[in-house]
């Protein structure tokens, strides 16, 4: 109701109930996206991006303008749930991977975004996710793999890490929309090996406080958010905000491997809709691979660094009595 009852007034004051007929679709795309964003460590914005720009053919930029823009309402509705709830998260990872967050995702808008053509906008987002269901799989083939319970993460390397990720998170955010989510949810799991149950619902609070930030920015600073994705955000905001609340309810009973199993099905069909619907050409191809090889390697090396910090930690073996 908190949001239901200004984006009423603000839709008759504004006379913008004719929007519907025109964008309805973009509230339905969101009635699954926003139920998916506050489920899993996918943004909503890993549902519109994809669906927005190979199913309906509206610009990257368009669609990431959206994607943040609806983000900071559903996923910060869902990350409100969290934590009202009192669901638990990695508090340390939530400071300091906002903090790298923000100026990635500024630095993004502001130097990088401008300059990615739509194909590769498109393929990036896609092989990067696809880089991560590789990993997840590799880590999860067994089923009782071991993770850590103890959520308190709050080292100064972590911290470091955490930061770093957050920055690397906020660029890719500011080209597709999502991303800080994705990156964040990965160095929780394959290296501090948190439950898939824990990480994910850290993942939507910074996602939602990421997207919030570059709506800000690009609608400030950065030159305007695009009118299309006003348009879009209209329609689509009285859903996401029931959807992604529902989804972050949905998921507390679920276990990791189910929420693992669901996250590498999803992603291997946004991939494979992705080659088919986007015009591919020898350059695209040889840059979407280059993308999956170095994601790969990347969430690869997450996975053996986790291992050997289990290693690590465990406790030595006690020596035999006689």
């Amino acid at each position: 109701m908190a949001v239901w009852i200004p984006w009423t007034i603000a839709m008759i004051v504004g006379d913008r109930w004719s929007l519907f007929p025109d964008n309805y679709f973009m509230s339905i795309t969101m009635a699954f996206g926003s139920f998916i964003a506050g489920a899993t460590s996918e943004g909503g914005g890993a549902v519109a991006f994809p669906v927005m720009t190979m199913v309906f053919h509206i610009k990257p930029a368009i669609a990431r303008d959206f994607s943040l823009m609806i983000q900071s309402v559903g996923m910060i509705a869902a990350g409100l749930t969290i934590l009202w709830t009192r669901v638990p998260v990695v508090k340390s990872c939530l400071v300091w991977t906002s903090v790298g967050g923000v100026v990635g995702v500024f630095a993004g808008l502001e130097w990088l975004a401008p300059i990615i053509p739509p194909p590769f906008a498109k393929m990036l987002f896609t092989s990067t996710w696809l880089a991560f269901a590789g990993a997840l799989w590799m880590i999860n083939r067994a089923a009782e793999r071991e993770v850590k319970d103890d959520h308190t993460i709050d080292t100064t390397r972590a911290k470091l890490l955490f930061l770093a990720i957050g920055i690397i998170g906020g660029v890719v955010t500011s080209i597709t929309g999502s991303g800080v989510d994705i990156l964040t949810f990965s160095l929780l799991v394959l290296v501090f090996r948190v439950s898939e149950s824990v990480a994910t619902p850290t993942s939507v609070v910074l996602m939602g406080l990421n997207a919030l930030a570059g709506a800000l920015y690009k609608g400030t600073l950065g030159g305007g958010l695009a009118p299309e994705a006003w348009n879009y955000w209209w329609v689509a905001v009285p859903v996401v905000v029931v959807g992604a609340p529902l989804g972050a309810q949905f998921i507390r009973s679920r276990s990791r491997l189910f929420i693992a199993r669901f996250l590498i099905a999803s992603i291997l069909i946004q991939f494979v809709a992705a080659l088919i619907i986007i015009p591919q050409t020898p350059v695209l191809l040889s840059f979407s691979a280059a993308i999956f090889l170095v994601g790969l390697a990347l969430f690869s090396g997450m996975a053996r660094l986790g291992q050997r910090r289990l290693e690590s930690s465990a406790p030595a073996p006690s020596p035999s009595t006689e």
